[in-house]
């Protein structure tokens, strides 16, 4: 906790104590600074325009739509691309454009462009003009192949780009080499919004808004983990708002099926129910059923289907768990003592490979590569900690592998079997090399202030209303309080895997819950220190206050 310099503290001094600590540690140490970011107004200019590649992307769709010609959405199947292929299709044909969409299948196709794809739309369909969203920017053969066959191709991206970039049109990243745009961080779907802007200046449609996709663009931003700070957190902000109107008949009943709120939708729920909801159809099926939702105006059809992601994602929620059990013993086998685990076997599903190895990179805090297996290739899904950017490692292999791509945290690969054995030695070793010591490679937990009990009401909660939406990149403000008595507790939960508390320091008391912590309830000191976020509990048609419980040690235990 490092504390706010008097010169921040004197300059956001009309503003809480806890509150000018929070905001300092988020960069705000003036007070133009602290408003912008409470009103959630990204700084810097935001127009679309600026993005390499825009003006002529805008100029060859403006055509096709002219022409008549037949526009390919291609999207991928997370819940970015399918959002962002929803948002690009409803935009354009409010234009009046001829368009169509398209979205892989992860099991038969894989990730990303694929040259029987771009056959299927340019000789069975017709298309003239294909824009990729979320997918692409490592497609370069693929992208020739679209050449070859006479297909206009325009690439829209947010992943790591590599040393060379797609042929075609026009390539949209603001990651690329050159650019200018200012927000390096927006998400597949933040991309297509930008076009939807840009495409609707240049030739507005009356009553059409890009603005009115931004539920979209809120749930695929928070869904890809796309850093909420910047304009990321400002498009949230404002699609959480959409949200909660209720206006988008696939939403709302996605919404119903998952249990929630419609009028206090928040980014969590987005990451934890909505989210998983729509990454479930391509996860064991087709994505195009998450299409459909998001695209569906009749009741009927937009229930039924949301009912059948609700029904996947419980499918999905138990291999999950099959695979993740597997998983762990093959790690605890083979790769006690490396730096990176990798488990890779014919009979893990590849729509459950990136979770598997979600859950190893929590668990045991180092690099994780989960793979399906087949006769000749193998698929992986790599995550990661910081430290070890796992797609540049990646790129130090490539001449092994057939395909690659990701983020710093996140990224997916395909090798053939032959390649494997050197691909996995080559990226142990970097991350040997990068992590250093093992025994000293821990996770750390950050909080804000410490505080007691006491200063803890609903007037404060008002407050950190302002820091929303939080997420990764503006995590939910923690704190500490410490020597605190434990009154009273039990575990709850189906299978008593968490915590029931409930502290007092003497002066107030409140109650806790500790999620994944009910293993300590025979052995919790009287006294304790608490890592928490402050939170409202509804019950009941009651609202109480409530500590989330991130951390708990006996008192006076040393740092």
């Amino acid at each position: 906790m490092e504390r706010i310099s008097p010169e921040a503290d004197q300059a956001l001094g009309v503003l809480p104590a806890f509150l000018r600590q929070i905001l300092y540690n988020r960069g705000c140490t003036t007070f133009d600074e602290a408003a912008r970011f409470l009103k959630a107004e990204p700084s810097g200019n935001t127009d679309p325009i600026q993005i390499l590649g825009m003006g002529e992307t805008v100029e060859r769709i403006l055509c096709a739509i002219q022409r008549d010609e037949l526009i390919v959405v291609y999207g991928d199947y997370d819940v970015d691309g399918v959002t962002a292929t929803a948002l690009l299709f409803e935009v354009l044909q409010k234009m009046g454009a001829r368009v169509r969409e398209y979205i892989p299948n992860r099991f038969d196709e894989g990730y990303g462009l694929n040259n029987e794809a771009l056959e299927t739309v340019q000789r069975s369909l017709g298309a003239k003009l294909v824009i990729t969203v979320d997918c692409g920017i490592r497609s370069q053969k693929e992208a020739e192949y679209a050449r070859q066959l006479g297909l206009d191709l325009i690439i829209t991206d947010h992943h790591h780009c590599s040393d060379t970039l797609p042929c075609g049109i026009a390539v949209i990243n603001p990651k690329q080499p050159g650019d200018p745009y200012q927000d390096k961080d927006l998400a597949g779907v933040g991309l297509a919004y930008k076009l939807a802007q840009a495409l609707l200046a240049t030739q507005p449609v009356a009553g059409v808004e890009a603005d009115q996709w931004l539920d979209l663009v809120a749930l695929g931003t928070v869904a890809d983990l796309a850093p909420l700070v910047g304009e990321n957190r400002a498009l949230v902000r404002r699609g959480l708002e959409h949200i909660r109107q209720g206006q988008r008949q696939g939403l709302l009943s996605l919404i119903g099926a998952a249990g929630l709120n419609r009028e206090k939708v928040t980014a969590a729920d987005i990451g934890f129910a909505l989210g998983p909801r729509l990454n479930a159809a391509g996860r064991l099926e087709s994505a195009l059923a998450a299409f459909r939702l998001l695209t569906a105006t009749d009741l009927f059809e937009a229930g039924m289907l949301a009912q059948q992601l609700d029904n996947q994602n419980h499918e999905r929620q138990q291999q999950t768990r099959d695979i993740q059990a597997r998983v762990e013993a093959m790690a605890l086998a083979e790769n006690q003592d490396q730096a990176l685990i990798f488990a890779a076997d014919p009979g893990f599903s590849q729509g459950i490979v990136g979770l598997a190895a979600s859950r190893l990179a929590e668990l045991y805090y180092r690099p994780a590569i989960v793979a399906y297996r087949n006769e000749e290739i193998t698929r992986g899904s790599c995550r990661s900690i910081p430290g070890f950017h796992i797609t540049e490692a990646l790129d130090q292999c490539s001449e092994l592998l057939i395909r690659h791509g990701g983020h710093a945290a996140a990224a997916g690969f395909t090798v053939r079997n032959e390649n494997l054995p050197e691909l996995i030695t080559r990226m142990q070793a970097m991350a040997a090399q990068q992590l250093g010591d093992l025994s000293q490679l821990r996770r750390t937990l950050d909080a804000d202030l410490e505080i007691p009990l006491s200063d803890l009401n609903f007037k404060m909660l008002n407050y950190l209303d302002l820091i929303q939406p939080t997420g990764y990149g503006n995590l939910e403000p923690v704190f500490v309080s410490r020597n605190l008595e434990v009154r009273n507790h039990r575990t709850v939960g189906k299978e008593k895997q968490h915590l029931k508390l409930w502290v007092s320091d003497g002066k107030a008391s409140i109650n806790a819950i500790a999620f994944r912590l009910g293993h300590l309830d025979g052995q919790l000191p009287h006294f304790v220190d608490l890592m928490y976020t402050f939170e409202r509990n509804e019950y009941n048609g009651m609202i109480d206050l409530q500590l989330n419980v991130r951390d708990l040690r006996p008192s006076g235990m040393a740092e």
